[in-house]
């Protein structure tokens, strides 16, 4: 068995909302706050990373039409104790799923990780 740092990337969306910065601050905040609510602290939330099309540079993944935002989150965690890549992938998904109920949630990548001894 082997431990495994997954990636995930959600997408949240904030309604009535002007400025990208306020977006992106709400977004961040409730989802830290629906995994605290079911203490799950160890899930790092932060924004995503969108790479510019013309220069590749990354900037903010975050959107605003009509008053609405759509924000990409990188979400981490460690899955300790796993069968496989694919194991901690369910695990991972499984765990923040259930705390960010009705968010979109997908895999972005999984590297193993040192076991503790």
């Amino acid at each position: 068995m082997s431990n495994y740092l997954v990636a995930m990337e959600a997408a949240w969306l904030v309604r009535d909302v002007e400025e990208i910065d306020d977006a992106i601050g709400v977004a961040v905040s409730e989802a830290g706050k629906r995994l605290n609510n079911e203490n799950m602290d160890y899930v790092e939330v932060e924004v995503g990373a969108t790479g510019c099309p013309a220069c590749g540079e990354p900037f903010d993944s975050a959107f605003i039409a009509a008053d609405t935002a759509l924000v990409g989150l990188g979400l981490e965690m460690e899955v300790f104790n796993a069968d496989s890549e694919e194991h901690a992938s369910r695990i991972a998904k499984s765990e923040v799923g259930g705390a960010l109920r009705d968010v979109p949630l997908s895999v972005a990548d999984i590297v193993e990780t040192e076991e503790d001894e």
